[in-house]
Order: C-alpha cells, then structure tokens, then sequence
C-alpha cells in the first residue's frame, strides 16, 4: 500500500472517546513521517458541545451516500466511527459508506459494563421494553437513558409512575406524564448519585449500556441502596467492523496501517 505524506482521518464523534481519540491523532507521533489530519464530525443535538483540537464539522451528512461524497470530496483515508454504543443509524450508514468510498473503517466502542455482586439487573432490549417491565419493579423511576426516546415512557399504562429525567439539554415531548427534569452532564460522583437516590425516593433506575466511568458510579449507588436497575442491550456494531476498545487502541491500529511512514 503506498504511504502517503498525510493520512486524512474523519472520526464520527460526540463521545469523551471520540475527543480523546482526537487529542491523541493530533499529537506527533515520535519517529514517524506521516503527519495525521483530523476532523471530528458532531451531530449537532447538544447545544454546548466540548470541541476537540483538529477540525470539527457539525450537522449530518444527508444518509450513507452524502457520508460517502463528504469523504471522497475531502480526500479521507480512514473512517472511525466513534459515536455513541446506540448510535445504530449512524453506524450503519458509515459502514455503508466506507463501503461506498473504499476507505477502511474502524468503530471505537468503550466495553459494556458487567453486572457485579448485589446488582439487581433487568435486561431490556428496546426503550420500550424497558418501560414495559418498570411498573413491576417501582415506582419512583431514574431515567437515565437521556432525553431522545422518552416517547417509550409517556404511554397510559405509565402514568402512575413519577420520574426523574436527567439529560444535557432539557427534553421534548411527549414526555412521561409526571416528570421532574435535572439538566446535568457528566462525569458524575458516587456521593452525588447516592445523594439524588435519597432526595428524590428512587426505588427503579433505567439506564442504557452506555459503559465508561463518567456515568457508572449510578450503578453503584444502585446497588448500594438495594434498587433494581434495567439495562437497556446496546445494538450491535455493523457486522465485519474491526472494534477498538480504547482511543489508544483505534491510535495504533491507524499508524500500523501506515507504519512504513
């Protein structure tokens, strides 16, 4: 494969993963001639967005053929998809357009978090699944799953049920019936989480799969105080995808692509 002078790297971001991957793509790397360009393309749905060094573009790219144009027209090598676990949609369009354009592709999933002793937890493979199974488990439910699909919990058969919605930039309805919204990003603490479980009389949590740490202490103060907790599955990645677990991880794998560089 011929080496080129610069490797344009397009990562598909909005995840602390994908602005670490950014951080460490754009720093030199020791003894290698290849200069590494990045941009880091932002979906645009939360208002302040923590930007990360290189390029960055917001807003969609109009489905897997405008992806695929946008990366032949800025002459992209390699295509890392570092969006959110349930980011499904665009993952598949990305693994449609790396197809598309014939550029490698590279999804960087953090790992799923692991139930531990003590944990009460439900699997649900949907939103809707999740709120099918909480009037059996509570009644005073931490939402946790953030402020896109809250349509799932604002059905009749919920409207018993009091929740406490926690999401970046506050959510839009339909909305469960009665709600009280904490506006918050992470990452957050195991005293403030245990904090909020008390204040707010919480006996079910419903989360997503997100994995990392910046919202894990949750689980634990979870499990501390004895509240079941549905996790919702994340999708699977696209299927013939590499997966790197860690920013460091996806870093190597694009300079052993170009180690002769």
């Amino acid at each position: 494969m011929p080496v080129p002078a610069a490797v344009h790297v397009l990562v598909l971001g909005g995840t602390t993963e994908a602005r670490r991957l950014a951080e460490r793509l754009a720093a030199p790397a020791p003894g290698s001639r290849v200069q590494v360009r990045v941009t880091t393309s932002l979906a645009g749905r939360v208002s302040a967005p923590r930007l990360p060094p290189g390029d960055v573009r917001v807003g969609g790219f109009g489905g897997p053929d405008g992806l695929a144009a946008w990366v032949r027209e800025h002459d992209v090598d390699v295509l890392i998809d570092a969006t959110h676990p349930f980011a499904a949609t665009m993952s598949r369009n990305a693994a449609e357009a790396a197809a598309q354009a014939h550029v490698p592709l590279l999804a960087l999933r953090r790992p799923g978090w692991v139930a531990q002793d003590g944990d009460r937890w439900h699997a649900a493979g949907s939103l809707a699944e999740a709120a099918e199974l909480l009037p059996a488990l509570g009644e005073r439910v931490f939402l946790t799953t953030g402020r896109m699909g809250l349509a799932a919990f604002a059905g009749a058969a919920l409207d018993d049920l009091w929740f406490l919605v926690r999401s970046v930039d506050a959510p839009e309805p339909p909305c469960p019936a009665r709600i009280e919204v904490l506006l918050d990003r992470g990452p957050f603490t195991l005293e403030g989480e245990r904090a909020l479980i008390r204040r707010h009389r919480l006996d079910v949590l419903v989360t997503k799969d997100s994995g990392g740490d910046a919202t894990a202490p949750k689980l634990t103060a979870a499990r501390e105080a004895g509240i079941p907790v549905v996790v919702v599955r994340r999708p699977p990645v696209p299927e013939g995808v590499p997966v790197a677990r860690t920013p460091d991880e996806a870093v190597e794998w694009v300079r052993r692509r170009y180690a002769s560089g």
